[in-house]
C-alpha cells in the first residue's frame, strides 16, 4: 500500500501566473530531470529555472519581453519530451504537428506535418527507450511509432473505433479516442483509452497489447480490487468523454485522472488492484484551500495532463474564470513504494 501527503496545493490565475513556486500548472519532466512548463491555451512552452523564472520559451511570437524565445508556431502544444541527442520534441492538438527543438542550437524545425498524413489530431510525443517516438492520435484512434527523424515506422489501429480486453498483436490492436499516452519500464508504453473507459499497454518486446485497467463501461466501481474490473468515471454530454490522464512511475505503478469522478487512482503494479489516492467523489467546482492536508478531501475538477516525478505526482485542475489548482502529492517516506 503507498501512503501519499499533500506537498502544495498551488492556485494559478491563467492571465499573470506562468510559474508560481518553481511550479508550472502544466508541466513535464523528462528523463534528464529538466522541468519544462506547457502553457496549451497560449501556445507556448518553456524550460523552467529558479526564481519562478522560465529560461527559454518556443513560441510563434515573444512570449516574455526578457526572456528568449526559439520561433516555432506552436498551436496548443501538449506534450513534451527528449530524445537522446539533447534535443527535445513538442506535439501540438490543434495543427497536428511535431516540432523538434535543438537545445544547442535554440533552434526549432516542424519534424512531422500530421495532417499531410492523414492524422486527425495530435496528442502526446512520448520518446521510448530507442529512441523512437510515439504518437496519439486523440480522435482519430491511432498510435504511430515514428523514428527520430520523424519517418513513420509504423501505426496502430485503423483509425475506426475498436476495443479489447484480451492480449491482441499490435496489427490487431484498436481503440476508441485516446487521450494520453506515457512511457512505462521495461519497454513499456501506457495507453489511456478512453472511450473505452480503460487503460492498455503495448509491449513493445512481444509486440502485443493487453489491458490492465477497465471493463469498457463507465462507472466508479472496482476500490480494492482487479483493476481489469474497475470502471471510471464518464459524462456522453461531454466533448471528450472518459478518464483525461495518465502517468506511471518508475516501477509501474499508474495513475489514472478519471475527470468524471473527480478522483485519481492508482493501479499497484505489484498486485493489479486500483484505489482512489487523492479527490472526492462529491467534490465541487470550488479552488482548494491550500492549508488542506487530506488528499481525500480536496476538489479535482477537469484534471488534466498529470506528471509524475521523483516520488511526487502533479496533478492540474481547471477552474472556472480562467483559473486552475495543482495539488503536489508525495509519497510517504517508508511506504511501500517510496
Amino acid at each position: 500500500m503507498v501512503d501519499w501527503i499533500i506537498d502544495q496545493i498551488v492556485h494559478f490565475d491563467f492571465g499573470g501566473d506562468v510559474v508560481k513556486n518553481g511550479l508550472a500548472h502544466f508541466g513535464f519532466y523528462d528523463r534528464q530531470g529538466r522541468y519544462f512548463a506547457v502553457a496549451h491555451t497560449r501556445h507556448f512552452m518553456g524550460l523552467v529555472g529558479e526564481n519562478d523564472r522560465l529560461r527559454w520559451t518556443v513560441s510563434a511570437q515573444l512570449v516574455l519581453a526578457d526572456v528568449p524565445n526559439i520561433a516555432a508556431a506552436l498551436e496548443f502544444p501538449m506534450y513534451v519530451d527528449s530524445l537522446n541527442d539533447d534535443a527535445i520534441v513538442v506535439s501540438n492538438f490543434k495543427t497536428a504537428e511535431l516540432y523538434r527543438i535543438d537545445l544547442r542550437t535554440m533552434t526549432a524545425h516542424l519534424l512531422v506535418d500530421g495532417h499531410a498524413r492523414g492524422f486527425r489530431d495530435m496528442g502526446n510525443c512520448v520518446v521510448d527507450d530507442e529512441g523512437n517516438i510515439w504518437v496519439n492520435e486523440v480522435t482519430g484512434c491511432r498510435l504511430w511509432r515514428l523514428d527520430s527523424t520523424g519517418r513513420t515506422v509504423e501505426v496502430l489501429g485503423d483509425g475506426s473505433p475498436g476495443f479489447q480486453s484480451d492480449t491482441v498483436p499490435f496489427g490487431e490492436a484498436r481503440f476508441h479516442w485516446i487521450y494520453d499516452i506515457r512511457r512505462g519500464p521495461d519497454r513499456t508504453i501506457y495507453v489511456l483509452d478512453s472511450r473505452n473507459f480503460a487503460v492498455r499497454v503495448m509491449d513493445i518486446r512481444r509486440r502485443c497489447v493487453h489491458t490492465i485497467a477497465g471493463d469498457g463501461q463507465p462507472g466508479y466501481e472496482g476500490d480494492g480490487g482487479d483493476a481489469r474490473n474497475a470502471r471510471f468515471g464518464g459524462n456522453p454530454l461531454a466533448k471528450f468523454d472518459g478518464p483525461i490522464s495518465l502517468s506511471v512511475d518508475e516501477r509501474g505503478n499508474v495513475y489514472i485522472g478519471d475527470r468524471f469522478n473527480y478522483v485519481v487512482r492508482m493501479i499497484d503494479c505489484a498486485t493489479g488492484v486500483i484505489s482512489t489516492i487523492a479527490g472526492a467523489h462529491d467534490a465541487d467546482e470550488g479552488a482548494n484551500d491550500p492549508n488542506e492536508q487530506d488528499p481525500l478531501r480536496i476538489n479535482l475538477p477537469k484534471i488534466s495532463s498529470m506528471d509524475y516525478y521523483d516520488g511526487r505526482l502533479f496533478i492540474p485542475t481547471d477552474l472556472a474564470g480562467d483559473a486552475g489548482d495543482l495539488i503536489v502529492l508525495r509519497k510517504v517516506p517508508g511506504g511501500a513504494a517510496a
